[in-house]
């Protein structure tokens, strides 16, 4: 398998959690990086600032709302053009709050479904002339709970579904020369809403390995599904230490 040095990586959402953690991962590994960001700018420009100390001229950003489908042409064009070529999309950009039946208003549904579903599905079709050019790869973050409904997250729960089968369909029709696969992370970072320490440890004590797993996890399956998978296309890792398999 060819590794991933000089290979240019598009990251959506990747100023901070999981997705400045696989972008400092592949960076390591050799990868240029596009990194995508939507309001947090300071945090993406330090991020990038730290990236470019250690390797010059391999991290650029990108901003964009990636609810406006009409602008991504332009978003990947100026990807591509960064080092004139494009090799990975991974699509980590995500929107996650509460729905509870009763409470759901059209906003809600438009704003989950837009940045969990739509926003991966048309990326990567402005991706792929790119991506078939270089044999390249399209990685989507999405979650156990697409297989395993979130109570209260009911919109959340099936916008993820949804982007299983988008991985399983982008394999589908992209092939033979792009491979599409996704990462289905369990309790990996506490989701920025109130969670009290005991539905925490709850979640835990479920996972076969009796600890909550990190960020790395997630960025290290990343790196292997896309410089060591080269076999692999259509295809969920799931990375929750056992929580779902544990009914």
């Amino acid at each position: 398998m060819d590794g991933v040095e000089g290979k240019v990586v598009l990251i959506t959402g990747a100023a901070a959690r999981i997705g400045a953690s696989v972008a400092r991962t592949l960076h390591a590994a050799g990868a240029n990086l596009v990194v995508h960001y939507r309001n947090s700018r300071p945090a993406a420009e330090a991020l990038r600032d730290a990236l470019n100390a250690e390797r010059a001229d391999s991290c650029s950003l990108l901003q964009a709302n990636l609810l406006d489908v009409g602008a991504f042409p332009e978003l990947v064009r100026r990807a591509h053009a960064t080092w004139g070529r494009l090799d990975v999309l991974l699509n980590n950009a995500s929107t996650f709050y509460p729905t509870p039946i009763g409470e759901v208003d059209e906003r809600m549904w438009d704003d989950l479904l837009g940045s969990n579903l739509k926003a991966p599905f048309f990326l990567a079709q402005a991706c792929a002339p790119y991506l078939r050019e270089t044999g390249g790869s399209i990685v989507n973050i999405v979650d156990i709970h697409a297989e395993r409904p979130l109570k209260g997250f009911p919109v959340y729960s099936l916008a993820k579904a949804g982007l299983v089968m988008l991985t399983k369909a982008l394999a589908c029709e992209l092939g033979p020369e792009v491979r599409c696969n996704g990462i289905a992370p369990g309790a990996i970072l506490w989701p920025e809403h109130a969670l009290d320490p005991a539905a925490k440890e709850r979640i835990v004590e479920r996972t076969f390995l009796k600890r909550q797993g990190s960020p790395e996890d997630i960025a290290r399956a990343a790196l292997f599904l896309i410089r060591d998978a080269g076999y692999i296309s259509g295809q969920i890792v799931t990375v929750d230490g056992g929580r779902s398999l544990n009914s």
